[in-house]
């Protein structure tokens, strides 16, 4: 058989295989039909994936990429859908007591009283965990999958599970952030100059220091600082202390100047 004929069998073979694995997935109604329809999807996925390879190798034309990526990209868009009703079907058995949480140590129970495991199931840990990402990704961003798909495709790249992979954890993750409040600052607002903002720490500095020192807690300092005589570093307090009223001093000469 020559090349383009191989290309023409591969182009009209997977169409076919997209299509049952979306139409398994719809009509699955049990965990175990579902995990099929993940199955056929991953399946047309691989196909796909060779098929674009094989027709650059071969210097096809670009329509048969592009069909095989589209493909692709239908084939994920399926296992994804596959992957969060898994992630729901498993989560609602678990908190129902149907299968055991993750870490849950079944070989110390009495057979009456094990229930099964995620391995039972035909799920690992990791492909719990995946299908939790993917899931938790499409309630952040609803359509998340597809969308991304598409963009690959627009810029004709081929859409890999490794690419939507990045794409969906980004999206699960930006969805577990809280979300930003809304800003409180003026939009009128101009920040000061530096000439102004070291006029505003004088002024600050020394409208909170005259608000403090009333009477009552000027009185206070000064047994303080009779208490503070004997202390090691006193001489730094009255050294602070006279560099801070030379300053005061000189601030005061700008107004009577």
């Amino acid at each position: 058989m020559s090349v383009p004929a191989i290309y023409h069998q591969a182009d009209s073979s997977l169409p076919q295989l997209v299509d049952h694995a979306a139409a398994t997935l719809s009509n699955a109604r049990t965990a175990a039909e579902v995990l099929e329809a993940r199955e056929l999807a991953s399946f047309a996925y691989d196909i796909a994936k060779r098929t674009a390879r094989l027709a650059k190798a071969k210097n096809a034309y670009d329509e048969l990429i592009a069909a095989a990526h589209r493909a692709q990209a239908d084939s994920l868009v399926i296992e994804a859908q596959a992957k969060r009703r898994l992630a729901d079907e498993y989560d609602l058995a678990r908190e129902s007591g149907v299968v055991s949480a993750q870490g849950q140590r079944t070989d110390l129970l009495p057979d009456e009283k094990k229930v099964p495991t995620a391995a039972d199931l035909g799920l690992s840990h990791k492909e719990v965990h995946e299908a939790r990402v993917i899931r938790d990704a499409e309630e952040a961003e609803p359509g998340i999958v597809r969308r991304s798909l598409d963009e690959k495709l627009a810029r004709g790249e081929e859409p890999t599970r490794a690419a939507l992979r990045k794409m969906v954890v980004d999206a699960a993750m930006r969805g577990l952030r809280p979300e930003r409040k809304p800003s409180r600052r003026n939009p009128l607002y101009v920040p000061p100059t530096p000439q102004q903002a070291a006029w505003q720490h004088v002024t600050g500095t020394f409208r909170a220091f005259a608000e403090w020192a009333t009477d009552d807690k000027l009185a206070l300092a000064r047994e303080g600082m009779r208490e503070a005589r004997a202390g090691p570093f006193h001489h730094l307090d009255v050294k602070a202390i006279a560099r801070g009223a030379e300053c005061f001093t000189k601030i005061k000469e700008w107004f009577d100047a």
